[in-house]
């Protein structure tokens, strides 16, 4: 077991889930009108260890970070995609003169 003293110099991913009582939309149905969940702090996402909201400065912090790995992820596949993508975009001028060979 590691020894730690004092806080960890990294801030760590924890682990996150649906808020049971707004199912994430972050409000639950008044009789007239939305209010805002009580018990996720109306993020639409509470603690997976112990079920309760995060304090605010904590929630922004683990929702930003889960925000920039799921753009770097996305970021990634389009870059995947778009190299598949280029090759056809390309125009295939192995003929003479440069022009369009099509093997007739």
């Amino acid at each position: 077991m590691k020894k730690n003293h004092g806080p960890s110099f990294r801030r760590e991913l924890k682990p996150l889930i649906v808020c049971s009582t707004c199912r994430g939309t972050t409000v639950t149905a008044g009789l007239f009108h939305q209010i805002d969940c009580s018990k996720c702090n109306a993020s639409g996402w509470v603690s997976a260890e112990t079920g309760e909201a995060l304090p605010v400065e904590v929630m922004v912090q683990q929702l930003s970070m889960r925000l920039r790995n799921v753009t770097a992820e996305l970021s990634r596949a389009r870059q995947a995609i778009g190299g598949a993508h280029e090759q056809y975009e390309q125009n295939n001028r192995l003929g003479a003169g440069g022009s369009n060979y099509t093997g007739d």
